[in-house]
């Protein structure tokens, strides 16, 4: 699944977040509905509109956003410490 078919960032759709196919439900709102408990059938039932698709999509999206701010942070806590080393 490519999530970038169905995440889109629109600078005056929610304030720029991430939502899903140009709609109003960001990744935040699939993200919060989930971590509360809610299961994807409720949220299916809940927002008629979203798919199984869309909330892999939300899951895919979150799970790489996740992979790149750790390796961003592993790489720029290299930098600091190898620029101290040096300096």
């Amino acid at each position: 699944m490519n999530y970038k078919d169905i995440i889109t960032i629109e600078p005056g759709k929610r304030g720029g977040q991430p939502t899903i196919r140009g709609m109003r439900i960001t990744v935040y709102d699939v993200l919060k509905m989930l971590s509360s408990g809610m299961s994807k059938k409720k949220i299916l039932g809940d927002f008629p509109e979203l798919t199984k698709d869309d909330i892999q999509a939300v899951l895919s999206y979150a799970s790489e956003r996740e992979h790149f701010l750790i390796t961003t942070s592993h790489e720029a806590s290299f930098r600091s410490k190898h620029f101290a080393q040096a300096g």
